[in-house]
């Protein structure tokens, strides 16, 4: 165990170091800078600011000091909010994407597994052409395509939900839907396809010819083994919905990470762009390390040395 973490460790970090110096390439390759203006600012104006920030300097200075900063968990100062700083907007955003996010996973995982069991043990009849129509339709509607139609129908025609904010419960409603629906319909999809094969193996047909009780052929031998493919795609999903829908959180006017993604693009500001980026990478090496240690609690066979 001790190795494994060791290693996964140590990959963690290459990929972090990969993810900073390519966001850090690309947001300098971008034309124009995080002080162009549609009506532009004087020269010595634009010097001023880039020498505060130290934009004047190497890009190689630039990239160590930022690198330096990272280390010291210093994402550095927002160019466009004078007094901020990235830290400050991740602590200000990331609790609200967060409190979204865990009620969109868990209607994820509470709605889509057992839906996709349901499927696939009903297969072929209504129960399964249900599912397999609600989760058809999930996925074929992007996320902010289904924040719209919430808006329109169920805030401004029939009042039953607010339309932006977070006040209420009911104000949840619409977020976690839209931000959810499609990983629910996929997750769905995908739990009916893995139990479905893994029914018809041997050691189910052996485990029944036992005479074990079908719940207990369900519940201890074929959900899961059918679960591991669902982990693996539940874990990045998780860090995903957890650090906020970008374009979600904006339709339905949140004040979490994803507002705060958005805005950095549109004001060109740079290093909130890029704290937000590597934020995230860090959140999803982390989730795809906590699916590697799950693994073997699902699956005793598995080794995580393997």
């Amino acid at each position: 165990m001790g190795r494994f973490l060791v290693n996964r460790m140590v990959s963690m970090i290459i990929t972090l170091l990969l993810v900073i110096t390519i966001t850090f390439l690309l947001m300098h390759a971008i034309p124009g800078g995080p002080f162009t203006r549609e009506k532009a600012l004087p020269v010595a104006v634009i010097k001023a600011l880039e020498a505060k920030y130290k934009l004047d300097q190497p890009l190689w200075k630039q990239y160590v000091d930022y690198l330096g900063g990272i280390v010291r968990l210093d994402l550095g100062p927002s160019f466009q909010k004078v007094g901020v700083t990235v830290n400050d907007l991740i602590r200000e955003g990331f609790p609200v994407s967060a409190k979204v996010g865990s009620f969109a996973v868990l209607m994820v995982v509470g709605l889509g597994i057992p839906m996709g069991m349901v499927s696939a043990l009903k297969q072929n009849k209504w129960q399964d052409q249900v599912v397999r129509f609600i989760a058809t339709l999930g996925i074929t509607i992007p996320g902010f395509v289904m924040g719209t139609l919430i808006i329109y129908i169920f805030s401004a025609k029939l009042g039953w939900i607010p339309s932006f904010g977070l006040k209420t419960p009911k104000h949840y409603i619409g977020p976690v839907i839209a931000l959810g629906g499609y990983s629910l319909s996929f997750v769905a999809r995908l739990t009916r396809s893995s139990m479905l094969e893994v029914l018809q193996q041997d050691y189910i047909r052996t485990a029944r010819a036992k005479g074990l009780s079908e719940f207990v052929v369900i519940a201890k031998h074929a959900l899961r083994n059918a679960l591991i493919p669902v982990v693996t795609y539940i874990g990045p999903l998780i860090a995903t919905i957890l650090t906020g829908g970008f374009v979600v959180e904006r339709i339905f006017a949140i004040p979490g990470m994803g507002k705060h993604f958005v805005e950095s693009v549109g004001n060109r500001d740079y290093t909130v762009l890029m704290g937000m980026t590597v934020f995230y990478a860090l959140f999803l090496v982390i989730m795809v390390l906590i699916v590697d240690l799950l693994y073997g609690l699902i699956d005793p066979r598995i080794k995580v040395e393997e």
